[in-house]
């Protein structure tokens, strides 16, 4: 037994493009390849022009009224937005956050050690989150983790900036510092 399939109509995808024959709708606003205003013609003849100049018919806005469409090479067109799509995505700057923990019982050696690392991920622009995990019965005593990033903190200050101050997160208390642009 087939069970009829449903669609979510609020998710569009590439395939979901109106073009060409698929286009239900009997009259449409036209612009032709170069952006001018064809008016609004009908259906038939705006494929019959797209036809002669050897391109698609697309509709690019079709909650408009009439609805718009393009005449234009709809596989450019798609080459062209991924092309874009890559682009942007290779000139966004990834933001790292490394993470440096800390126990409520460290020795103050052990801090200069980690405080070390930390300022060298600041100096390489990196985000640090500093975390303090509770163990057992430092649960009921919190302060205790928030005493220790705050002896933390001075050592940090000269290069970089409180994003948020020490905070309770589950069992963690976490502190995010940023390096000074």
């Amino acid at each position: 037994m087939n069970k009829p399939t449903t669609r979510n109509k609020g998710s569009k995808k590439a395939s979901d493009v109106m073009m060409n024959e698929t286009i239900r709708i009997l009259e449409l606003r036209v612009l032709s390849q170069d952006g001018e205003q064809l008016g609004i013609i009908s259906k038939a003849e705006a494929l019959q022009k797209a036809e002669e100049a050897g391109l698609d018919l697309v509709i690019i806005s079709p909650d408009a009224t009439p609805p718009v469409a393009k005449i234009m090479d709809y596989s450019k067109f798609k080459y062209e937005q991924e092309k874009k799509k890559k682009e942007a995505k290779k000139n966004q700057k990834q933001i790292e956050v490394k993470e440096v923990k800390f126990s409520c019982k460290i020795a103050e050696n052990d801090v200069a050690f980690k405080v070390k690392h930390t300022r060298e991920f600041l100096e390489k622009g990196k985000h640090v989150r500093l975390r303090v995990f509770l163990k057992g019965r430092e649960m009921s005593n919190p302060e205790w983790g928030i005493d220790v990033l705050n002896r933390v903190w001075p050592m940090l200050e000269d290069i970089g900036i409180l994003e948020k101050a020490p905070h309770l997160e589950g069992r963690y208390i976490n502190m995010y510092v940023t390096p000074q642009k």
